[in-house]
């Protein structure tokens, strides 16, 4: 089992104590989001490797050594402002992104800097520059890149007049593919698109899964089914559980998939326990609990 730490919620960045609970007890709960009373019950035991997703890798830096399991990173670093996301540590994030590439090893880090829009305000010579001085003060540390460009989901059309986004010309790709691979190249690393239908490989973007089965057998001996949970099943990655929740990331990315409804974020962070199995509330006696392998 791949277990990802999470694309639902940013657990590295504010819920590593509920985490690394979960840890020492052995187990992680996880509610259906499609069903409340369904209840998933992984034992660390099954766990073949851990994908840490996260902006802020800071709060599980000291732990590393205590989670014997394969581990990769995909840390995201945008060059957005709080008017886009918030309680993102900017000022300490190169000097943590260093200190994961030397525990982990470079080959299990990789660095997102998704999803890309443009405005007034981030337009392209803005995003240029930003990736190319993310490549200079990242030169040895890191070797893979990933980008992908704004969707729309339900929280992006709800904040449009907060982002401002332009549509994308086809000078503006070419603009990106070119200056990011030249910049990417430059430090003797690789940069690709995630599940993008514009993959800028003409411009020198590898083509490539975020995760890929032969990426998943490198670190874990063993072959994956493809993830069928995202884009019409049509992403290629190995298959993983997520064992976040919805609506529960204190980021408050205005891009966001998973936050789409801020009041139920409030309730849901205020009903967190570090010490509950659940990340948010804690088993109830109707609950229905299965234990997944796999």
């Amino acid at each position: 089992m791949i277990l990802n730490v999470s694309g639902r919620c940013d657990i590295v960045a504010f819920y590593t104590k509920w985490f690394m609970n979960a840890w020492n007890r052995g187990y992680v709960d996880v509610r259906n989001p499609f069903n409340k009373r369904l209840v998933s019950r992984i034992y660390f035991s099954d766990v073949d490797l851990i994908v840490f997703c996260t902006k802020n890798p800071r709060p599980i830096i000291k732990y590393l050594d205590q989670i014997d399991k394969p581990k990769l990173f995909h840390i995201t670093l945008t060059p957005y402002k709080e008017d886009i996301e918030v309680n993102v540590i900017k000022k300490t994030i190169i000097e943590d992104i260093k200190k994961v590439s030397r525990i982990v090893g470079i080959d299990n880090l990789y660095i997102r800097y998704d999803p890309i829009f443009i405005s007034e305000r981030y337009n392209i010579d803005y995003h240029k520059k930003a990736f190319d001085k993310l490549c200079t003060l990242l030169d040895g540390y890191v070797k893979h890149f990933i980008i992908s460009f704004l969707d729309d989901y339900k929280n992006v059309r709800f904040h449009k007049d907060i982002l401002k986004y332009k549509k994308l010309s086809a000078k503006d790709y070419e603009i990106i593919g070119s200056s990011f691979a030249s910049s990417a190249h430059r430090i003797n690393a690789k940069v690709q698109t995630c599940f993008e239908e514009i993959t800028l490989e003409e411009y020198g973007f590898i083509k490539n899964d975020c995760i890929s089965k032969e990426l998943a057998f490198k670190l874990t001996g063993k072959i994956y089914p493809k993830w069928k949970a995202r884009k019409e099943g049509k992403c290629k990655c190995a298959c993983m559980v997520d064992i976040g929740a919805y609506n529960t990331c204190k980021h408050l990315c205005v891009y966001c998939y998973a936050n789409y409804n801020e009041k139920l974020i409030d309730r849901n962070i205020k009903n967190h326990n570090d010490k509950s199995s659940l990340l948010i509330g804690k088993i109830e006696s109707d609950d229905i609990i299965k234990i997944r392998r796999k």
